[in-house]
């Protein structure tokens, strides 16, 4: 690339020459990324601003918040309720939607979001992120409600990741293909640094939490057993298994070099599918891995194909390289059902 251009740029280009966003569309966009420089900010400084350690509270889902996750989440809001791009807002750590407040004016797009992915890692110094998710808001009536937002997947008009890492890095897709941008911090803004991301197809590599092995449905031992096997195996090759226990930094290396990450259902907790959610998590990874060309499936449909039924619906999560997605999924639906 001979020439950085700025995410600015990038999304006015998309808007004016191509045609592809709207206005409101490309303001979301860029104070969703202002925000995330909030946020790595706020990471960077870890011990040195206070930010680190439990919030001795707990979110929707009966997890243990860390002070990232409310800094984060409450930054994501205070950024996006005024500009008039947004109806409403919908987090991981909140019980129900935000509402753009009355005093301001309201827009046709819905901001899902989980303001910072993999906090485990947050005292350990490992990368974790922010992902989002856009939907257009389909009820023009006045109003808005949760059931605006229960919309499947694939009508998502853009998607995003921002990994707080070595680097501060923006992955993005508005429908037409991956761009990554990198945080410049002397210039303060976010540049193109890879066009057109693509996954390849094939991949000796996979990320799944081994300690649950026990726990596993018959489809998903089968496939790992194989990778395990190595060249003596099936397969006929070896495998390597990278867990960071972080979505965002798993996918983003799955984006970058190839993989298949791997969240499935286990007897634990047999009545639910996953433990992903579907909305805040495993849609907008699964637009940006088919973006770049691969796949992301719950083992038997397609993930984006998925309308959900509530807000902080879960799910089984099998995405990356396609070859390997489709093997996977071939075996769960070779599976006797019970």
């Amino acid at each position: 690339m001979s020439k950085r251009i700025s995410l600015t740029q990038y999304l006015v280009e998309q808007q004016r020459r191509h045609g592809r966003i709207t206005a409101e569309l490309r303001l979301l966009i860029e104070v969703v990324a202002r925000a995330c420089k909030r946020i790595a900010i706020s990471v960077n400084k870890g011990a040195l601003g206070e930010v680190l350690g439990s919030a001795s509270s707990e979110n929707v889902q009966g997890e243990v918040q860390k002070k990232l996750d409310i800094i984060s989440n409450e930054v994501l809001i205070e950024a996006n309720e005024w500009g008039g791009h947004l109806a409403a807002m919908a987090s991981e750590e909140m019980d129900t939607i935000h509402v753009v407040p009355n005093r301001y004016p309201q827009g046709e797009y819905l901001l899902l979001f989980d303001p910072l992915d993999g906090s485990s890692n947050i005292d350990v110094n490992v990368s974790i992120g922010t992902i989002f998710s856009v939907l257009r808001k389909v009820n023009n009536q006045r109003g808005v409600s949760e059931e605006d937002f229960l919309q499947p997947g694939k009508q998502q008009a853009a998607a995003g990741y921002c990994v707080y890492g070595p680097q501060t890095t923006l992955v993005l897709t508005l429908g037409e293909g991956v761009m990554v941008f990198t945080l410049d911090r002397e210039q303060g803004s976010f540049v193109l640094t890879q066009e057109d991301l693509r996954i390849p197809e094939d991949t000796r590599e996979f990320a799944i939490n081994m300690s649950n092995q026990r726990h596993w449905a018959a489809p998903v031992t089968r496939y790992i057993d194989e990778c395990l096997a190595g060249k003596e195996g099936p397969r006929g090759k070896d495998f390597n298994m990278r867990w960071v226990a972080s979505m965002v930094a798993d996918v983003h290396r799955i984006m970058t070099r190839g993989g298949v990450f791997l969240y499935p259902w286990d007897k634990r907790e047999p009545d639910k599918p996953g433990k992903l959610r579907l909305m805040y998590e495993a849609n907008p990874m699964a637009f940006l891995i088919e973006q770049a060309g691969g796949a992301a499936s719950n083992g038997s449909q397609r993930i984006m194909d998925i309308t959900p039924a509530k807000l902080h619906e879960r799910v089984s999560v099998i995405l990356g390289s396609k070859n390997e997605v489709q093997r996977a999924v071939s075996y769960h639906l070779e599976a006797p059902s019970d």
